[in-house]
């Protein structure tokens, strides 16, 4: 779970892949298009994107972040959920269908507490890792 600066509020997304490679995969949600479509998502939905966006990839960007580990059995279904997300998530508003929302519906789905979904994307991964007491493995078993 990492969050980094932007232009504005800033951005909230997940890293996600076999720790025994170097790749990895990038979700999260955001507005499709320019800051026209940015500025709005402000006053309604817009269409959206849930993969890397600039500044993903970049460590300088980076402002917060939370680690956690799965066996690979829950790897597969929480990364078939996250490519779920990204495939029925067509919308994008600052309110209500959000970058910190989406990556909120993720960590829920692995069974960890989350913070509200109108925290600053910064805030919001430093918190998600306080209401968690910083666990860094995580069993789906163990939330059923």
């Amino acid at each position: 779970f990492r969050a980094r600066t932007a232009a504005s509020w800033g951005h909230t997304f997940v890293w996600y892949g076999k720790t025994s490679e170097r790749a990895v995969d990038v979700a999260g949600l955001t507005p499709a298009g320019d800051v026209a479509s940015y500025m709005l998502g402000y006053l309604t939905w817009v269409p959206s994107e849930t993969g890397a966006s600039y500044g993903d990839l970049d460590p300088e960007y980076l402002t917060s972040h939370y680690k956690v580990y799965l066996n690979e059995a829950d790897a597969k279904h929480v990364f078939a959920y996250i490519k779920h997300l990204q495939a029925t998530s067509p919308v994008w508003n600052a309110y209500t269908t959000n970058c910190t929302g989406f990556v909120g519906e993720i960590a829920e789905f692995m069974g960890l507490k989350t913070p509200s979904r109108w925290t600053r994307p910064e805030d919001y991964i430093n918190e998600l890792k306080s209401l968690n007491s910083g666990r860094d493995i995580v069993r789906l078993s163990e939330q059923q």
